[in-house]
């Protein structure tokens, strides 16, 4: 039989933790234009998605069903726009007994997502479909345990 539970991590003592985590969106170079010039008619992908990445760190629990509700203590959210797309990067920090990864990961994809979201109508080719967008890359930089 086949079981599935989460870890205990009750005997942990409470540290900081730190995660940082980045992924990349190629986007079309129209699609960038816009998002440069403030043309993008559903508003700013960058301050939507550092919204939605900073709102999925916290939610990240209710998502990834083996991860620990932490006490998160601060989540940054930054994007870049770069020559081939947009780069999100997290850092999530809390005071706990298991590190934030999963957190810093989750919001840098949220993050990405509500990217493409918001410029999706740019992406499009004549038949709907969406050949040069992808997001790509996500991954964990770097994580830190004090104590």
């Amino acid at each position: 039989m086949r079981q599935v539970r989460m870890v205990g991590v009750g005997h942990k003592p409470d540290v900081l933790r730190v995660a940082v985590a980045e992924g990349k969106i190629a986007l079309r170079p129209e699609t960038l234009r816009r998002v440069r010039e403030g043309r993008v008619k559903k508003g700013d992908p960058l301050l939507i998605a550092q919204l939605a990445g900073i709102l999925a760190a916290k939610k990240t629990p209710e998502l990834v069903p083996l991860c620990h509700p932490i006490p998160i203590t601060k989540v940054d959210v930054e994007l870049q726009v770069q020559e081939d797309g947009i780069l999100a990067r997290a850092r999530v920090e809390a005071v706990a007994k298991t590190g934030v990864e999963m957190e810093a990961l989750t919001a840098v994809s949220a993050a990405l997502l509500a990217v493409w979201d918001v410029v999706k109508q740019y992406e499009k080719d004549e038949a709907g479909q969406y050949p040069h967008t992808r997001i790509t890359d996500i991954r964990v930089v770097s994580k830190l345990k004090e104590g």
